[in-house]
């Protein structure tokens, strides 16, 4: 479902998957705080899992949205690009994933009646949103570079073949040139 409004948002088949490709990401982040916590996976864990997702694809989006307007609209090679948007984008990525992570610190360090729910939520969001942001902000865009890059060679390949097969059936069904009588 995620994967088709990205794909109305960037018109595009192939962008999303560089988005959610980094994904994993923070899912590996959360359930290994989890695991070296002592916590099990239980529904709170998950929830924070699906906290995760949403966050980790809001940072991809912001690097992945800049370096695709950087590469159609200003004419920058695909690398570029995608270094040029994770730079640009480095700074709000930064402030609002480290203002969530010290937001859920008081989860991780609850005490008292309910906290073990607490901790294993704050836990998961905090240690899961960590890997996300500083693994991320590498890998987000490497995998554009990989996609678009994958998407590009890809359709090209496909438009020389098409274009090569419609060549090839106008000059079938092209009508015979007449003889010039006057060359003989």
């Amino acid at each position: 479902f995620v994967f088709l409004f990205l794909a109305a948002l960037y018109e595009s088949w192939a962008i999303p998957f560089s988005i959610l490709l980094g994904l994993p990401l923070g899912i590996f982040g959360a359930l290994l705080a989890t695991r070296l916590s002592g916590f099990d996976n239980n529904i709170y864990t998950q929830i924070g899992i699906i906290m995760i997702m949403g966050l980790a694809a809001k940072n991809a989006i912001l690097i992945v949205e800049f370096a695709k307007k950087r590469h159609e609209e200003d004419g920058l090679p695909l690398a570029e690009a995608a270094v040029e948007g994770a730079k640009t984008r480095l700074r709000p990525i930064l402030m609002t994933s480290f203002a969530f992570i010290f937001g859920v610190l008081p989860l991780v360090l609850s005490e008292g009646v309910g906290a073990a729910s607490r901790k294993a939520l704050g836990t998961a969001v905090f240690g899961g949103m960590i890997t996300a942001t500083c693994l991320g902000i590498f890998f987000i865009p490497m995998l554009y570079v990989l996609v678009q890059g994958g998407a590009d060679r890809l359709f090209k390949q496909k438009r020389r073949k098409a274009i090569a097969v419609i060549a090839e059936n106008q000059e079938q069904n092209s009508p015979a040139k007449p003889e010039d009588k006057n060359e003989k």
